[in-house]
């Protein structure tokens, strides 16, 4: 489930030169005479007041020696200020992305609560971007969209980018709460020969055994349920230098194909590059792919 924050976030923030210019004309103070106690010119005073320059701490504390206004007020009321004008602009960006929503199995998050219902398709963008952690649609193409075109799979492999997109996304939100060591050659093979005395177990009984043994190998272990539209079997992939990921789907199969995919993943993990993603459907022609399912028959056979 999300969690939601409530706060006030009002339709308008005037800028703080709006202030100074109150004060000044109570004060019956001109630009220019600010200017002079300030030793500002009158040009920086006159783009503060027409919010063209922002209050810089260092102009706060002039302004708080010459008026008596402490420094911190003039800073609180910039920042505030600087927030909404940054949020203005973020909410006409998210106006020109709501074509990005369509890409997006939207209604199913909403329904598995991992995203709020918005009232608008503006603000539906906004948890979007908040749920996959990126600041725009742009940083998600490259993220998410971009990287899918050079996974290593079958050719013959379709999925649905936006879904294929939230089910890896679940998986690193689901490996943020894994804790464990660097990533062990030596350990997560000694790992592999536990986990394949279980094999016989379905892989839920099993699931929390498994994550702790791998994660101390620095692998961690995420098991997502399936999304429509994503046909990813399981994907192997590095989250860092350190610290490697298999990701399997929570779906229809049974509990030899669940160990299978496993084994297949751990081989791309011990075997292949770390820079590469391994996104698998069944049915793959790389050599890689070979490779994996070998190693994969091999763990299961005992050898």
């Amino acid at each position: 489930m999300t969690e939601t924050t409530n706060s006030y976030r009002p339709r308008r923030v005037s800028p703080p030169g709006g202030t100074l210019l109150d004060l000044l004309e109570e004060r019956g103070m001109a630009q220019n005479e600010l200017a002079g106690r300030t030793g500002l010119t009158p040009k920086t005073i006159n783009e503060i007041i027409k919010a063209k320059a922002p209050i810089t701490p260092d102009t706060a504390l002039k302004l708080e020696r010459s008026l008596g206004v402490p420094a911190e007020f003039w800073l609180v009321r910039e920042q505030h200020y600087q927030e909404w004008m940054a949020r203005g602009r973020a909410e006409a960006e998210q106006a020109d992305a709501v074509e990005w929503l369509r890409r997006l199995p939207v209604k199913d998050l909403v329904d598995a609560g991992l995203i709020e219902r918005s009232r608008s398709r503006v603000d539906q963008v906004g948890e979007l971007l908040r749920f996959f952690g990126v600041a725009s649609p742009a940083a998600w193409n490259d993220l998410y969209e971009r990287p899918q075109a050079a996974f290593r799979r079958s050719s013959a492999f379709t999925s649905d980018v936006g879904a294929t997109a939230a089910w890896l996304r679940l998986g690193e939100l689901q490996s943020q709460s894994i804790k464990g060591g660097n990533y062990s050659a030596s350990r997560f093979r000694a790992a592999l020969k536990t986990a394949a005395t279980l094999t016989r177990r379905p892989l839920p009984e099993v699931t929390e055994a498994l994550r702790r043994s791998c994660a101390a190998a620095g692998v961690a272990v995420a098991v997502i349920p399936a999304l429509k539209g994503c046909r990813a079997s399981g994907v192997a992939r590095w989250l860092s230098p350190t610290r490697a990921l298999i990701q399997l789907s929570d779906g229809p199969g049974t509990t030899e194909q669940l160990w299978f995919t496993f084994f297949h993943e751990a081989g791309h993990i011990l075997l292949h590059g770390k820079k590469l993603v391994f996104l698998d459907g069944g049915g793959g022609e790389t050599s890689e792919e070979h490779e994996a399912d070998r190693f994969a028959r091999a763990s299961l056979n005992g050898d």
